[in-house]
């Protein structure tokens, strides 16, 4: 039943998909949005009208690939993070990954840092180089003098530096002149994957992919981290190590993730508890199930954020919650009766 899961979700995944390609502003046809993809792809040289190819090919399928590509990621890091830190809040912004890369784009859109750059390209830049003075600074806090990270030195650490990140936005904002400086702050915050071309969604789906491949191969590590460090060791991990190379790692993923997407919460946080209480603590199955759920949602979501307001789009994370948090309050409430 298990293993039938995979299956079930990459069905799932690619009927999501066809339909976020399908709807938008301008309704397209799910079979002519078929005969695109196939004639893209060098299938069938099938006739396809321009203007189809252009809104299913051109415009929709690098940003639904895009989100379907972030939801795996911020999945399958939260799925780790969780593991090794055992702690059920963790989630990929726990190394104070977001308000890094918040600091960054407040630096491009509010100060101008980055001015000599395309508007996209600069805050991009600048998100992924906050995300990343973040991470090295919690880790240095973290690991003080004995160069050891402890999970509670490790969240506390990234506790402290997103407040400093947070209060730096605030005051930024607070101080600019420009009248739109909180709304597009607050828009960015909130996340969006409007901006995705297919340069972003290729390397945001060469990230997620690795991300998958690396992450599944270390399953068994995973899975005796959840009996605790002595016992992890005691089954031949060498917990420091591997908790300096699975900290570091997942936050250059998130950071990598971040900086195209914005911070897009509730995904990395909910969807791996909702995938252990359907499927269990297994990572051979955990980490590729919650890749394929995370993809789903935030697929779900953009569509919904795109859609649900019309001539107007809402910010994804205002969609993932949405979506996710009924869907993860029912399975709470259903696993409370047994």
């Amino acid at each position: 039943m298990r293993s039938w899961s995979i299956v079930l979700l990459s069905v799932a995944l690619v009927g999501s998909l066809g339909v976020a390609l399908a709807i938008g502003s301008v309704h397209v046809p799910l079979p002519t949005v078929l005969e695109v993809v196939v004639r893209r792809m060098g299938l069938a040289d099938l006739p396809v009208e321009p203007i189809d190819d252009r809104i299913v090919w051109q415009m929709r399928m690098p940003r639904v690939l895009g989100a379907a590509a972030v939801g795996a990621g911020l999945a399958i890091v939260g799925v780790v993070l969780q593991s090794i830190t055992r702690n059920d809040l963790a989630d990929p912004y726990l190394l104070g990954i977001s308000q890094g890369a918040t600091v960054g784009a407040v630096s491009v859109l509010v100060l101008g840092f980055g001015a000599g750059l395309a508007a996209t390209t600069a805050l991009t830049v600048g998100a992924f180089a906050g995300a990343l003075m973040a991470l090295v600074v919690v880790l240095i806090v973290a690991a003080g003098r004995s160069g050891r990270l402890t999970p509670a030195r490790t969240v506390l650490a990234g506790v402290a530096v997103g407040q400093v990140c947070a209060a730096y936005t605030s005051f930024t904002v607070v101080v600019s002149d420009q009248h739109d400086a909180a709304r597009r702050v607050l828009s960015w915050t909130l996340g969006s994957v409007a901006g995705v071309r297919w340069g972003a969604a290729i390397f945001l789906l060469v990230v997620a992919v690795l991300t998958v491949v690396v992450l599944w191969s270390f399953s068994s590590t995973l899975d005796a981290f959840a009996f605790g460090e002595v016992a992890a060791s005691a089954l031949g991990v060498s917990v420091p190590v591997f908790r300096w190379i699975a900290l570091t790692g997942t936050a250059l993923v998130t950071a990598s993730l971040v900086a195209f997407s914005g911070a897009i919460g509730f995904v990395g946080l909910v969807v791996p508890h909702v995938m252990r209480l359907v499927l269990g603590p297994r990572h051979t199955i955990l980490l590729p199930a919650s890749a394929l759920g995370g993809a789903v949602l935030l697929v779900w979501a953009d569509l919904i954020a795109r859609s649900i307001v019309p001539g107007q789009e809402l910010p994804v994370g205002v969609a993932t919650a949405l979506v996710g948090a009924p869907l993860f309050g029912y399975l709470l409430w259903r696993g409370a009766r047994s």
